[in-house]
């Protein structure tokens, strides 16, 4: 047993059981990686390819599905305002079936009066009638009003003398 010992503590042991335990620790962190890298396998691997492909095949038909049921919605609230304006048409017809409501109709827009009525049209005092000189600058381009404003200047300083004061034409 003392030779045994002895071999425990010698350094040739000693530098052969830290090796051991160095390439037991090599052979535990080799296994784990080999078991992180085999996380991905090729079912795995086959089925992220099938759920991107359905991704990229359902992708096109989605837009199309949400884009045409927004269509469809501007469509029922265009047929919604068509019904309201039919129905609002209808009234219209009926009222206009009406006789009294043709002869208001008829007096106040065409200004027809009932025989041994007199009409009278009232004319707005306010309503200014455009003078002859505004009809025609209205229409004349606006550089024809400039030259105009050049010749009445050059005019006004040829009645004026070469001192200032004003000559009688």
């Amino acid at each position: 047993m003392a030779g045994k010992d002895r071999d425990r503590f010698s350094t040739a042991t000693r530098l052969r059981l830290l090796g051991e335990q160095t390439a037991a620790r090599v052979y535990r962190s080799q296994t784990r990686r080999q078991a992180r890298r085999s996380r991905l396998t090729g079912r795995a691997a086959l089925l992220a390819l099938v759920l991107c492909s359905l991704i990229v095949a359902l992708a096109y038909p989605m837009r199309q599905y949400v884009s045409q049921r927004g269509e469809i919605a501007d469509l029922e609230r265009q047929q919604e305002q068509a019904r309201k304006r039919v129905e609002q048409l209808r009234d219209l017809k009926a009222r206009w079936q009406d006789d009294a409501y043709a002869k208001q109709q008829i007096r106040q827009r065409l200004h027809y009066v009932m025989p041994g009525e007199t009409g009278y049209i009232m004319i707005d005092p306010d309503a200014v009638k455009p003078s002859r000189a505004d009809r025609t600058t209205a229409v004349r381009p606006w550089y024809a009003g400039l030259w105009d404003a050049v010749d009445r200047a050059d005019k006004a300083d040829r009645a004026d003398g070469p001192t200032g004061e004003r000559t009688a034409p």
